[in-house]
């Protein structure tokens, strides 16, 4: 690993994608600070050292300013934000409450409104970087129990691009991830069997994607690789949301 200098804030960074793209961050010589509202699991993480590790809720704006304060103290610069923190509760639309509407649409929308915002004038500082909003497949289009998920995902797409609009002349580019299904600690425990079959029969690649795939296609968009890439969203779903319904008989 050699030192490149660059600064990465990864929020929502206690677990799955997050953990998984603050460790691939980390492998390239990115210096991290990993940002979470769970302040045990975070502290557990298992990263390299050197690590800026900080306790946040991205839906309340004096936390957000507080942890860029800290940032800034810390580094004086930042280079890639990936804006990764959101929540999810599966339920059908006349049982979604406002309370947990409200939840929802704040950690997931108005969380990488927040960070992006605050981490704009840290970006500036050399010349611009790179914003990574992780959507969803679910914002791309529409299934059951996702009224509030769904929602707050497509929301983030369309901020995804006014973010892009606005902040591209000063050298920062913004683009969205839209994982479909992936392999994480939370899909193990909700998924069972036939819900499993039934995304195999729905992904041309028949299965699911994994923390690390996600994490690579985050770190290629941060990257100067992507220096011509900006108001994207890539779907990272093995093709899942571009085939639509799987004939399970054909492929068979």
């Amino acid at each position: 690993m050699e030192e490149n200098g660059k600064v990465a804030l990864v929020t929502g960074a206690a677990r799955g994608i997050g953990l998984a793209t603050a460790r691939a961050f980390m492998e390239l010589g990115w210096r991290v600070v990993l940002l979470d509202i769970d302040s045990e699991t975070l502290a557990a993480a298992e990263v390299p050292a050197g690590a800026l590790r900080l306790v946040c809720d991205v839906a309340e704006p004096e936390q957000v300013a507080a942890a860029f304060a800290q940032i800034s103290e810390h580094f004086g610069r930042l280079d890639a934000l990936v804006n990764n923190a959101g929540i999810a509760d599966f339920m059908p639309i006349e049982e979604t409450d406002f309370a947990t509407w409200s939840r929802i649409l704040a950690v997931n929308l108005t969380g990488p409104f927040l960070c992006t915002q605050a981490a704009t004038p840290l970006m500036q500082k050399n010349g611009g970087g790179a914003v990574v909003n992780i959507a969803s497949i679910s914002g791309l289009r529409a299934s059951t129990l996702r009224t509030a998920y769904g929602t707050s995902k497509a929301g983030v797409i369309q901020l995804t691009k006014q973010q892009a609009a606005e902040l591209g002349n000063q050298g920062i580019r913004v683009n969205a991830v839209a994982p479909g299904p992936v392999d994480t600690a939370m899909a193990k425990k909700v998924h069972g069997p036939e819900i499993r079959v039934d995304y195999h029969n729905s992904i041309p690649l028949n299965r699911y994607g994994t923390e690390t795939e996600i994490a690579e296609a985050i770190l290629f968009l941060c990257s100067d690789k992507a220096s011509y890439v900006n108001g994207q969203v890539l779907a990272v779903d093995g093709g899942f949301e571009s085939t639509g319904i799987g004939l399970t008989t054909l492929r068979e």
